[in-house]
């Protein structure tokens, strides 16, 4: 209302002056026009103090999300040079075999002459009896100790591999780590913490995988004492069933004597 009042107070001098050269007028209509003209020129001066306000919370806004990306970060400028290296290990294959694998694979001319580098004395393929006579032993039959040397073989290999994994996961950890006691905004501290976690993570898996590779030569061990004893069981039945016979066949041809021999007399 101010600014109405001086914009009319601004205009007054100009009516004045005008009718001096003016001979027809008419003043209540020229008063009217100056009044009209001065409030749309008040409507004005209120709309563009409305858009200097805007513009001027339009500036508070972009300094405060400015404040905001500079204590929280953009998570899109955060790069970590170990996830390529974390995903790597994530995606390959378990280098352990599985049960199944295992005892497809038994050979039982590998359980002849495996020695473990000459840890175990070599059993042989054949052997020659005191007469000189050589014999061939069954292959087959000892694809079960070859099954075993399998999953032995396959629980060396996942340890070892498990150890350097291991070696090279807690580098990363230890890596990340540093990087979140140096993280300077909140996109650093989430993305690392969510690393470290998966870092965590595949580091528990390697002993999950070295559990499972163990478990592999224990269930195959107890298949193994377990066949043994199935087949002392099946020996000694087959043993008992022979001696009852053979003992009813003795006896059906030697028959005992019931009367006392009689001898000739001379």
């Amino acid at each position: 209302m101010k600014k109405l009042i001086a914009t009319i107070a601004l205009a007054l001098p100009l009516v004045f002056s005008a009718r001096a050269q003016w001979i027809v007028y008419d003043p209540t209509m020229n008063i009217e026009q100056i009044l009209d003209q001065a409030e749309n020129i008040a409507k004005y001066v209120q709309m563009i103090d409305n858009q200097v306000q805007q513009i001027q919370t339009l500036s508070d806004q972009l300094s405060e999300f400015k404040n905001y990306e500079s204590l929280f970060g953009n998570p899109s400028q955060v790069v970590l040079s170990m996830v390529p290296n974390l995903d790597s290990d994530l995606q390959s294959l378990e280098p352990g075999l599985n049960l199944e694998n295992l005892v497809a694979t038994a050979n039982g001319n590998i359980a002849l002459t495996f020695n473990d580098d000459g840890i175990y004395a070599t059993v042989g393929a054949s052997f020659q009896t005191p007469g000189g006579q050589t014999i061939q032993r069954p292959a087959d039959q000892y694809k079960p100790f070859s099954a075993i040397i399998n999953s032995a073989s396959n629980y060396v290999a996942v340890a070892d591999n498990a150890a350097k994994r291991r070696t090279a996961i807690k580098n990363q950890i230890a890596q990340t780590t540093q990087q979140l006691q140096n993280a300077t905004t909140d996109a650093q501290v989430q993305k690392l913490q969510g690393v470290l976690t998966s870092l965590n993570g595949d580091l528990a898996s390697t002993d999950d995988e070295l559990n499972q590779a163990a478990s592999s030569a224990m269930v195959q061990d107890i298949q193994n004492r377990n066949d043994q004893q199935k087949q002392v069981q099946a020996l000694t039945e087959q043993q008992n069933a022979e001696f009852t016979e053979a003992v009813s066949n003795y006896a059906a041809k030697f028959q005992l004597l019931n009367q006392p021999v009689a001898f000739p007399t001379q």
